[in-house]
């Protein structure tokens, strides 16, 4: 059960004033039969760092962080530069870009006789976006780092980041942006919680809300050719993210893609080999009364500046679609002009929620082992991250409620045959074991582009899951995205 704090409490009151008496019903009896996980973070051994210490102390790789400071709380500001100071990989430099109008902050600093430290005052504030841009044009790093005044790195950020460089290197592959797992801590930097675990990179999903987030390190260059805007003040980061991640891919397709922007920028996928998440606790980010962590309304125009972004993103794609509130603070919809399928011919499918008789999820998103992460769960609620209400990109949809790119829908009726002639005559758990049709003549597409006619088919929902994974792993493979849209629902009787 969640726990009863001001901090939920104001976010509750801010919620309902946004969405209404029945979805903030809904919200706050989410959160009550929410169990949460016990988490505690554990900071690794002194032998631990000693060895990663001996390991890379030879290593050339210079990683530069960037930490844009105003008004720095003192004790906030000590922890941060003792994490930095206390890295495991030594090969850094530290830049601060400070904008406060006194001495508080430099005279701070001055006391860290460390020479990797660079500290610049600024003759005046223009804002987070252009502070940071100029802690970024003293950079000298390889990698850039992006870490926040009043947050601290766990001691082997810099290590990790920098192992998972090497490794891409082994395999020929460059990394250009990295990120990795958070948490949250409170004021006195004592006490953990809300272990976001994050997922691999889900360009869909990103589009819905910044979970890249902390702790965020850009290949140098990348970083310094595109800078920071100021326009986008508060969502700065996802902003500078977002335009990373739509060079990648378009760098990887190659000017041509750069040129006609809509013939779908957000591939191709295997750009994505480019962009590395580290599943480990690297960053902890402090929840104090001003901060967004611990009161996102405190930052309320951040949310804005965020939407703003992801619809700049699609406008510089050649992408007609707008993004809007989604309802949960933080996060939002993307809506496209008449369908994403039409907006961007990289998405092959587009699935939706298979709700069963009492409102609960059923199926309609895969895993690649064919779970569905989601099943059982009211279908109204949001889940971990609220990711149950979010669009995003999926290892399999199912047939039973998806929308097809026309022309892939003769390779979709050849899959379908395909996996149905190889179909036991008798699921596990199933009853009956007749025979299947061998043939799919009769899948159309409707004027929408929804694939109908399935039902001739006469599977069991088992056999429906099954072809509908076997059919979207063929569909990746020849280079299309798989899109899940719960904001697309049909609901599920019959035989199961």
């Amino acid at each position: 059960m969640s726990k009863l704090t001001i901090a939920n409490l104001k976010k509750t009151t801010n919620y309902f004033k946004k969405n209404g008496l029945w979805d903030t019903f809904l919200t706050a009896l989410e959160r009550l039969l929410t169990k949460e996980a016990p988490y505690s973070y554990q900071a690794p051994s002194a032998e631990t760092l000693d060895e990663q210490r001996e390991r890379t102390k030879d290593c050339n790789l210079l990683f530069s962080i960037l930490v844009p400071a105003y008004r720095t709380d003192k004790r906030y500001l000590r922890a941060m530069l003792d994490s930095v100071l206390a890295q495991s990989y030594p090969h850094f430099e530290l830049i601060l870009a400070d904008a406060t109008e006194d001495d508080s902050v430099g005279s701070v600093v001055r006391e860290y006789q460390d020479d990797r430290i660079k500290y610049l005052h600024l003759s005046e504030n223009k804002g987070i976006s252009e502070n940071t841009n100029e802690a970024l044009k003293a950079a000298s790093g390889s990698y850039i780092g992006l870490l926040d005044h009043d947050d601290v790195l766990t001691p082997d950020a810099l290590f990790e980041t920098a192992a998972a460089i090497a490794r891409a290197k082994e395999r020929d592959i460059p990394l250009r942006l990295i990120y990795s797992d958070e948490d949250k801590c409170d004021e006195s930097g004592t006490y953990y919680s809300e272990h976001h675990k994050k997922t691999d990179f889900n360009m869909e999903l990103f589009l819905t809300n910044n979970y890249i987030c902390h702790f965020m390190v850009m290949e140098a260059g990348l970083m310094k050719r595109l800078a920071f805007r100021r326009e986008f003040d508060g969502s700065q980061d996802y902003d500078i993210a977002l335009r990373a991640v739509g060079t990648i891919f378009a760098e990887y397709a190659g000017k041509e893609a750069e040129q006609d922007k809509k013939s779908d920028a957000l591939l191709p996928v295997v750009a994505e080999e480019q962009i590395c998440h580290i599943p480990k606790v690297l960053y902890h980010w402090r929840c104090h009364e001003n901060s967004t962590a611990a009161n996102p309304e405190s930052k309320d125009y951040a949310y804005e500046a965020s939407r703003r972004a992801a619809a700049d993103f699609l406008k510089s794609r050649g992408i007609k679609g707008q993004a809007l509130p989604q309802g949960h603070m933080g996060y939002s919809k993307i809506r496209y002009e008449g369908s994403i399928l039409k907006q961007r011919s990289g998405v092959g499918l587009r699935g939706g929620r298979l709700i069963g008789i009492r409102f609960q999820t059923v199926g309609g998103i895969y895993t690649e082992k064919g779970k569905c992460p989601y099943k059982g769960m009211f279908y109204k609620f949001g889940g971990y991250m609220n990711r149950a209400l979010l669009a995003q990109d999926a290892a399999a949809v199912d047939i039973r409620c998806m929308e097809v790119q026309p022309q892939l829908l003769p390779f979709v009726k050849g899959c379908i045959e395909k996996s149905m002639r190889v179909l036991p005559l008798q699921e596990s758990g199933e009853s009956g074991g007749e025979k299947v049709p061998t043939e799919a003549d009769g899948l159309t597409l409707d004027t929408n582009g929804f694939l109908c006619g399935w039902k001739q088919l006469g599977l069991t929902d088992a056999q429906y899951r099954r072809v509908s994974i076997e059919l979207c792993r063929a569909v990746r493979k020849t280079g299309y995205r798989i899109v899940w849209d719960p904001a697309l629902q049909k609901k599920i009787t019959g035989r199961r």
